[in-house]
Formats: C-alpha cells, structure tokens, sequence
C-alpha cells in the first residue's frame, strides 16, 4: 500500500471517527459551557478537515462544486476553528480583553484571506488549484492561513499541556493532553504545509495527509474521554453485578434484612432489566454481600476457614485463589447453619474481609459454587420456647 492510499484511507477514517465523536457528544456538550467551546472548536476543525479528504474534495466537485471554492471555504472554517482553539484557551483566564482580542484578529484573518481571494492575487502557475492546496497562492494570503494555525496550535500545545498538569480530575487531565498532543501534529502539519508552498513539491502531501489525519484520530479521542470512563464506569458494574450475583443471592435470602428488595429471577433479568443503573446496582449489591458476610460471621463453626483451606488445597485450588476459597467454603457452611434454624454464637471474624473490598468479595463470589457445599453442616435448630 502506498502513502498517498495510506493516507486516504486513515483521513476517512478519521473523518468518520471525527463526526461520531461530535454526534456522541453534542448533547451533553452543549448543555455544559465549559464544554460547549472545545465541541465547538472539534466541529470547526472536522469541517476543514473533511474537506481536506480529497475523495471528498472529489465528490462535491462532481455535485458541482468547484475545487477553487472547496479550497476557500476549507481555509476559512479552518482559521475560524484556530481562532476557536484561541479562545477555548483564553476562555480559562477569563480576561475579557483578551478575548476581544482574539475575536478581532480571528475576524480580521478571515476577512483578509476572503478579500485576498476576490483579488486574485498571483494566480497558480499550473492554472487551477490543487485540490489540498490554497484557494489563492498569493504570499499574504498563506502567510495569514499558516501563521494563524501555527499560532493557534502552538498556544494550545503549552496551555492545554500546562493546566493538565494542574488538575486533578482524571477526565479533564486526559482531554488536555490528548488536545496537546492533536495540536502537536497540527503544528507539524503546518510547517510541512509552510514547506510544501515554499518548495512546491507535491511529493510531501501525502505524509502531510497522514499527519492530519491522525491529528483528527487523536481530537476525537479528547472529545470522547468523557464517553469512554462512563462506558469503562458501565462495563465495570456491569462485570461487578454479573459476577457477585450468585453470591449476593444466596447470601441475601439468609440474610433477607440487608436487602433493599428481593433478588430478581436470574441474573439476566438484572442486567436487561435492572431495577436502577447498573453502577447504582453493582454498589448495592457489594454493600448488602458485605453485611450479609458479617451477620453470618455469627454462625461460622470453630475451625471452619481451616478446614475450607485444607480442603480447597486438596481440590487443586491454585494458590492465589486459596485465600478466597476458605471463606466462600466456611460462608457457605455458616448460610446453610443458619437456615438450618440454629441459633448464633459469639462472633468469629473471617480473615481478610475487615472492609470488605469489592476485590475480596469477587473473588469469594468466584469460588462459590464449587465451595459452598464443601463443608458439612451438622447444625441443630434452636429449641422451640413453650408458650
């Protein structure tokens, strides 16, 4: 495969990439200020960059369109999303000067490039504009495209990478970097774009292409930070739920006053249909195993956790999961002690469940079903009180 289809292939894909992540995100961004800006400025940016695909270029000129006026409107949504990128960074200062100084030079930008245009100055050697190249090679009018991007990108380069040092929420520290590093490669684009229209070499437009297009991979990747740690929150408690729900049943219906409401059926009934969100349910379900565990505490037998190690090593239970397969057998034989009607005894903690980690409790909820039934019960009901 060769650079040029190389690169074709990963600007589509980021095209693509670049308008899920803004449709993904348009309704929580826009209800948000703090967010709205940087959707904004990904918007204008994927604009440019859409029109940059040649393949795309090539489409609207069979609708019509001609490539001169493809090219203008590239430069111009371009500059506006650098001037964006500007004020998303100036917006931080709230320094109101500031930013009448950024709008007044973003205007005064795209006016000149529009102007320019219309005067047509130093019209293109080969009679017609590249399709990835200026609407108008006149010396100012580059000038103004490039120095504007480079401004822009290199501005968002040092503060995005300089607040991500600052904070300490997690998703925004991974927004910014991944916006420093976007404009990263858009600055290397623009100097290889600088140098493309100083040498007129059309060779390096293809690597120019390949730069831009994962310059467009890696914006969309900041915009959907927030998306992807709610899809890792879900996935986490939906693994969470899934995995403690034998033992969080078995234990509940010992147990049933720690319990908010009744188990469900099966365990596929809670994840299609949950009661509440899966995060809400998956801490529920840890809380009430945990208080479950240390009711049961009262029933648990003399020796039992020993008895429960001897008999998992025995099994060929490996190692790293002995721990874990004591006290799933010893809650295993302490539950059926109780519902066998016998009355609690003083206390006996099980090692390792003092806080009751959810880590701890997955693992109990691991050994189970092979270790619930390992211990016998021998328990005797509690006498009946003569009335």
């Amino acid at each position: 495969m060769s650079t040029s289809e190389l690169a074709a292939l990963v600007g589509l894909g980021s095209v693509f990439t670049l308008w899920f992540a803004l449709l993904c995100r348009a309704r929580p961004a826009l209800r948000q200020p703090q967010q709205r800006g940087l959707w904004l400025t990904v918007l204008a940016a994927t604009i440019a960059i859409t029109l940059f695909q040649p393949r795309i270029v090539e489409w609207l000129t069979h609708t019509g369109m001609e490539v001169h006026t493809v090219a203008l409107a590239r430069n111009l949504i371009g500059v506006l999303s650098a001037g964006l990128v500007l004020l998303f960074m100036v917006d931080s200062t709230r320094a109101r000067r500031l930013r009448l100084s950024v709008v007044v030079a973003l205007a005064t930008a795209m006016s000149a490039l529009f102007v320019l245009d219309l005067l047509q100055v130093g019209p293109s050697p080969e009679g017609a504009p590249s399709a990835q190249g200026p609407a108008d090679p006149a010396f100012a009018y580059w000038l103004i495209l490039v120095t504007t991007h480079l401004v822009g990108d290199a501005v968002a380069l040092v503060v995005c990478w300089l607040y991500s040092l600052r904070t300490e929420d997690r998703d925004l520290v991974w927004s910014l970097r991944l916006f420093a590093v976007g404009s990263a490669f858009a600055v290397a684009f623009w100097g290889g774009y600088l140098w493309h229209m100083y040498s007129g070499s059309p060779a390096v437009l293809p690597c120019l292409s390949l730069i831009i297009g994962v310059h467009g991979f890696i914006r969309a990747a900041s915009l959907l930070v927030p998306t992807a740690t709610a899809l890792a929150r879900t996935w986490t408690a939906l693994r969470v739920t899934w995995q403690l729900w034998p033992l969080w049943r078995d234990l509940v219906v010992a147990v049933p006053s720690v319990a908010l409401a009744r188990p469900q059926r099966t365990r596929l009934q809670v994840v299609l249909r949950p009661r509440s969100p899966l995060t809400l349910q998956a801490h529920r379900q840890t809380i009430e195993t945990y208080d479950a565990l240390l009711d049961l505490q009262r029933y648990v037998q003399p020796d039992a956790y020993e008895e429960a190690h001897l008999h998992a090593r025995q099994a060929g239970v490996r190692d790293d999961r002995l721990a874990a397969a004591a006290l799933a057998g010893a809650l295993g034989q302490a539950r059926r002690v109780k519902l066998a009607g016998a009355p609690p005894s003083v206390p006996r903690p099980l090692p390792g469940v003092v806080h009751g980690s959810p880590a701890t409790l997955l693992g109990i909820a691991r050994m189970w079903p092979s270790m619930t039934d390992a211990l016998p019960c021998h328990a005797q009901p509690a006498p009946a009180q003569r009335p």
